[in-house]
């Protein structure tokens, strides 16, 4: 009798056990996907195609009984799409629902959710070492660099065949000459080569700082792919915004960095701070789109002035709307709000001596399923309006700050470098509308676990 009881216990760990790895190869796999988010092979949004939200939805569904746990420890976050319902309902009863647009939305804030259960629910309730994913991680971001190498190489080189399939593997290529978006750039495997940023200073930045105190070989691994990665998109011009940002990155990392306590050190952080700007201003002159921008203005590069007159157009909508400012326009109804944005946005702009025919043509050649802002802040206030972003601003802190470790709990959780990513994340969603992007479900998970 014992032994049949002790062959069913081994049976039933087996399961388990089985369960477990197959549960965590759904987690492995997310983690992998992370800097593939721009290809065919993703799902459809206006402006990025990413694999990583869905596949850490099925590790939840996976692990659904102790998903409760992570709920509970991050309620505020996951009643936030319940809140962003309700405030849609006045902008449908009044400007209708696009069916398809409104489900990308919600979908949107339900893959921050199942980012944050996701990495809640491995690393905190199931307590899985980092190690191994950590390494898929680096290895992943290494395989999208090299990725951006080959697109470049056929670029230079003309060869064709490659190019040709690069610009029909990415769902908006930026590879071949005929690229309505500015062709002949890399884009690695990103939505677009503007994301180069949100990867580096959202994800492996931060992860750095993580390890700083816990793991100095990772924190140098992750430091070198870092450097590796933003120097040669430079060198390869992959994008304008990647010299921005990676001077705006350096800059908050020399003050989280700088014991501004020491004298000595505080002298040698002012001076590496100096030495910073003084490197963005080279960027500037040595960067033709930024020195355009410099001499001309808004209008002296297509994409800057581009991603103005975008956020112009639902802006003017909630002016035309007053309402709207409080609740938006729902969920999938940014069109409604360029629609009615575009003629005021068109005149703003004709008086400022720019070309506002720009603003009315962007209004008229998009729909409800193809509109986009390139803000995260103008498309919440868009589509929730200011009650939106004051709750996703007060949820993302007060999720963040509800720490459960004693560490954490004895020491608090604003740390100088908390703050510093905090400064770091506000700045990279200005340009940067998708939702669903794992920068701030990890902010909101790990802010609290950054050793002091």
């Amino acid at each position: 009798m014992a032994d049949e009881v002790e062959q069913c216990a081994g049976r039933v760990d087996r399961q388990q056990d089985a369960q477990n790895l197959q549960d965590r190869q759904w987690l492995l796999l997310a983690i992998a996907f992370l800097p593939v988010d721009g290809t065919t092979l993703g799902l459809y949004a206006p402006f990025w195609s990413p694999i990583s939200p869905a596949l850490f939805a099925v590790y939840c569904l996976c692990n659904w009984r102790q998903l409760r746990i992570a709920a509970n420890r991050y309620l505020p976050m996951f009643l936030l799409p319940v809140a962003c319902i309700i405030l849609s309902i006045p902008g449908w009863l009044k400007f209708g629902i696009h069916l398809n647009a409104a489900f990308m939305s919600i979908t949107g804030l339900l893959g921050v959710l199942a980012t944050l259960g996701a990495i809640a629910l491995a690393f905190d309730i199931k307590r899985i070492p980092w190690r191994t994913p950590l390494r898929i991680l680096i290895a992943s971001y290494w395989v999208s660099f090299g990725v951006g190498v080959v697109q470049w190489l056929s670029i230079r080189l003309h060869a064709k065949p490659l190019t040709d399939y690069f610009s029909h593997l990415m769902y908006r290529q930026y590879i071949s000459d005929n690229s309505v978006w500015g062709g002949g750039r890399p884009q690695f495997l990103f939505a677009e080569p503007s994301y180069i940023g949100m990867h580096l200073f959202g994800i492996l930045l931060p992860l750095m700082w993580l390890m700083r105190g816990r793991d100095r070989i990772y924190a140098k691994r992750l430091r070198d792919l870092i450097v590796t990665y933003a120097v040669g998109a430079v060198l390869m011009q992959a994008g304008t915004r990647i010299v921005i940002d990676s001077v705006v990155a350096l800059l908050i990392a020399l003050v989280a960095r700088t014991d501004w306590h020491d004298g000595a050190r505080r002298v040698r952080g002012m001076l590496q701070i100096l030495g910073a700007c003084a490197l963005g201003l080279l960027g500037v002159l040595a960067d033709s789109r930024l020195s355009a921008i410099a001499e001309n203005g808004a209008e002296g590069d297509g994409s800057f002035f581009a991603r103005i007159y975008q956020s112009l157009d639902p802006i003017c909508g909630l002016l035309t709307h007053p309402w709207t400012l409080l609740t938006g326009y729902g969920a999938g109804n940014i069109i409604n709000a360029v629609w009615a944005g575009a003629a005021k946005a068109g005149r703003l702009l004709d008086g400022l001596g720019m070309n506002g025919g720009m603003v009315t043509g962007f209004a008229a050649g998009v729909n409800a399923d193809t509109v986009w802002t390139m803000c995260a802040y103008t498309s919440v206030i868009a589509e929730y309006g200011l009650i939106g972003l004051i709750l996703l601003a007060i949820a993302s802190i007060v999720s963040m700050t509800r720490v459960f470790d004693t560490a954490a709990a004895e020491h608090g959780v604003w740390s100088k470098t908390v703050i510093c990513w905090l400064v770091l994340i506000v700045y990279l969603y200005i340009q940067c509308e998708n939702y669903a992007f794992a920068a701030l479900p990890l902010f909101i998970f790990a802010a609290s676990k950054l050793r002091k």
